[in-house]
């Protein structure tokens, strides 16, 4: 009988859709920052929302650049795994 040869891996990459995710949040996240110390300053820019979206959609903007950057960014290749993983 034949042994299956051994399977060797490389060291994997980081995928691109992780880096593009990190990235975004950060600046996502800096972004909102800027943002609240502006609104600190004048909060009659939102003062038409009513509390509750405001509370919700200071999180839910850069959870959805994060989400949206995730989706638009390439899947890494791994032409180093046999066929049924990758």
């Amino acid at each position: 009988m034949h042994a299956d040869p051994q399977v060797t891996y490389s060291k994997p990459p980081i995928e691109t859709k992780v880096k593009a995710m990190g990235l975004v949040s950060y600046l996502a996240g800096v972004a909102g920052m800027a943002a609240l110390q502006a609104l600190a300053d004048d909060p009659s820019m939102i003062a038409f929302l009513p509390d509750w979206i405001e509370a919700i959609t200071l999180p839910l903007v850069p959870t959805a650049l994060t989400a949206l950057a995730g989706w638009k960014a390439r899947h890494t290749p791994r032409p180093d795994l046999p066929g049924d993983q990758r």
